[in-house]
C-alpha cells in the first residue's frame, strides 16, 4: 500500500509505502508496482493512536447501559427517570453514580424506583455497587461464599457492595464482552493500540482476549496489565503482557512489606508495577515504595490525580511515567471545583506543569470511567474547561502537538514517541486535512482512514 502525498510531522508532504504490516519507505514520489495507493491529498498522517489506560470489558459494557449520574442525572427525580426507561426485562446495569444524586443507596431506597427487575448500579469509582432486593436476592442465592465486601448493618444485608468485582462475576456467572461494537469506535477514533488496565485481569481475561483478537472482533493491539497470574499468558503479537496492577486506596493502604514483596514479584516475571494513585497519600505511599526498590522500566503511576510540587519534585527524581487523564478536567471539573478546597485546585490533573518537571506523560480514557474519544482528551488538555466553561487549572493547559503527543506514545515503553517512519509498524491514522487545520479543532470526525499492520480498520468513505 502506498499512501500519497501525506503530509508528515515535519511538515513535508512525502508518499508512504506499507508492506507487510511495516512502513519500508518514505519519499516525494515512490515509485510502487501493483500497489493499493491511497490518495491522502495533504491530509496529516500519524501513527496510530494509543489509549494507555481503559478497562475494555466495563467499557464496552457500560455501553449498554443506563448513565446514572451526573451530568446526565442530577438527583433523586432524574435517576428515577432514567431507570424507568431502561429497556428489556431481565437486569438494569446503571453505571457512572456519583453520591451527590441521592447519597450512598440502599436496596430499600433502590425498591423505591425499581421493585420488579434486578438492578445494580455502579459507583463511577469502579469501587461500589448498589443492589435493590431482587438484584440482592441473585447475590445471595449464587452459591459463591460471600465476601466481606458485602455490606450488612444490624443483621440486614443493605444492598452495598464494595471492592468485590472479581467475586460479582463469578456470582453472576457472567461472561466476558464480545468487543466487536467498541473497537469499531476506537478504530473510527484512529486508535490502533490500547492498554487494558482492569486490576483483576488473569488466565481467563487473557484467554478471552486472546480469542476476541483471534475472531476479528478486536481490532487494536493490545497490552494486557492486571495479576500477577498473568505470569502464565503466552504473549504474542498484538497481545502483550503488561504491568502488575497495584490499586492504592488511602482508607485502606496495603501491608507494606507485603507490598512490596509483591512489587518484586512482579519484578521477577520482568513486569513493572503500574500504580493507582488519586489522592496525596497514596501518591506519597506509592513514591515512598519505588524509592525503596528502585524504578525499572514498565513502572508507572495512573492518574496522579493529585500532585503537589514537592510530591512532583520526588516523582521527578525516579522519573517515572505518569498515564493522565485530561478529559477528567470536562467531564468532571465542576464537581471537582465544588467539593475540593480551593488550596488544592492547582494541583488537580496536572499536565504542563507535571512535564516542565521533566515527567514523561501518556493518555488514557479510564473509560468507562472517563469519555472513550481521545480527541476529547485533547481538547481538555488544551482546553483546560469544565463543562460548564469554568476555567480549571489553566497554567496546566498543553499545545495541541503536546496533548497529541500523550497518545503517541509506545505502549510497551512510555518514555518513547512513536513516529511515521521506516522500519516502525504500519499503524497509522489519515486525517482528512493538514495539521495547522486540523490542531484547532481535535475532533474525532478528522479521522479518515486507520490502518493496523498496514491494513485497514477504518475508511470514512466506506464505512
Amino acid at each position: 500500500m502506498v499512501i500519497r502525498r501525506a503530509e508528515l510531522a515535519d511538515g513535508s508532504v512525502q508518499d508512504v509505502l506499507v508492506e507487510q504490516g511495516v512502513i519500508r519507505a518514505i519519499g516525494p514520489a515512490l515509485a510502487v508496482a501493483d500497489a493499493v495507493e491511497i490518495a491522502a491529498a495533504g491530509g496529516r498522517l500519524l501513527p496510530g493512536l494509543a489509549d494507555h489506560h481503559l478497562h475494555l470489558a466495563a467499557t464496552t459494557v457500560g455501553r449498554q447501559s443506563v448513565p446514572c449520574g451526573p451530568p446526565e442525572v442530577d438527583g433523586p427525580e432524574a435517576l428515577a427517570r432514567a431507570l424507568a426507561a431502561a429497556p428489556g426485562s431481565g437486569w438494569i446495569r446503571g453505571i457512572g453514580y456519583h453520591e451527590s444524586v441521592a447519597g450512598l443507596p440502599t436496596c430499600t431506597m433502590l425498591d423505591e424506583i425499581v421493585a420488579d427487575r434486578p438492578l445494580r448500579i455502579q459507583h463511577r469509582s469502579g469501587r461500589m455497587w448498589f443492589f435493590n432486593s431482587a438484584g440482592l436476592d441473585r447475590l445471595l442465592s449464587c452459591g459463591e461464599p460471600l465476601p466481606d465486601g458485602l455490606e450488612h448493618s444490624g443483621g440486614v444485608w443493605t444492598g452495598r457492595l464494595f471492592d468485590a468485582d472479581a467475586w460479582l462475576r463469578r456470582a453472576l456467572v457472567g461472561t466476558m464482552p464480545d468487543f466487536t461494537e467498541t473497537s469499531a469506535t476506537l478504530a473510527r477514533w484512529g486508535v490502533t493500540a490500547l492498554t487494558d488496565m482492569s486490576v483483576a485481569n488473569g488466565l481467563a481475561e487473557a484467554r478471552h482476549f486472546r480469542a476476541q483478537k483471534d475472531s476479528g472482533a478486536l481490532r487494536q493491539k493490545i497490552v494486557l496489565a492486571g495479576s500477577l497470574e498473568l505470569a502464565g499468558m503466552t504473549p504474542q503479537h498484538a497481545l502483550a503482557r503488561g504491568a502488575f496492577k497495584l490499586h492504592l486506596h488511602e482508607a485502606h493502604l496495603p501491608d507494606w512489606s507485603e507490598t512490596l514483596a509483591r512489587m518484586g514479584a512482579a519484578r521477577q516475571q520482568d513486569r513493572g508495577t503500574a500504580i493507582h494513585c488519586v489522592t496525596e497519600a497514596e501518591l506519597a505511599f506509592a513514591i515512598g515504595l519505588l524509592a525503596e526498590l528502585g524504578p525499572v522500566p514498565g513502572d508507572r503511576i495512573e492518574h496522579g490525580s493529585v500532585v503537589s510540587d514537592g510530591l512532583r519534585d520526588a516523582l521527578a527524581g525516579l522519573a517515572v511515567p505518569v498515564v493522565v487523564q485530561p478529559a477528567f478536567v470536562t467531564a468532571r471539573g465542576d464537581r471537582y471545583l465544588a467539593d475540593i478546597p480551593a488550596e488544592e485546585w492547582p494541583w488537580l490533573y496536572r499536565l504542563a506543569g507535571l512535564q516542565q518537571a521533566g515527567l514523561v506523560l501518556a493518555g488514557g480514557s479510564d473509560a468507562p470511567y472517563g469519555p472513550l474519544d481521545p480527541w476529547e482528551a485533547m481538547r481538555a488538555a488544551v482546553e483546560r474547561r469544565t463543562a460548564s466553561g469554568a476555567p480549571f487549572g489553566p497554567a496546566e493547559a498543553l499545545s495541541p502537538e503536546a496533548a497529541l503527543a500523550l497518545y503517541l506514545a509506545d505502549p510497551l515503553d512510555l518514555r518513547r514517541t512513536r513516529r511515521v517512519a521506516p522500519g516502525e509498524p504500519g499503524d497509522l491514522c489519515l486525517l482528512d486535512r493538514p495539521w495547522r487545520e486540523a490542531r484547532t479543532s481535535l475532533d474525532a470526525g478528522l479521522v479518515r482512514l486507520t490502518l493496523i499492520d498496514g491494513r485497514i480498520v477504518f475508511d470514512r468513505d466506506r464505512d
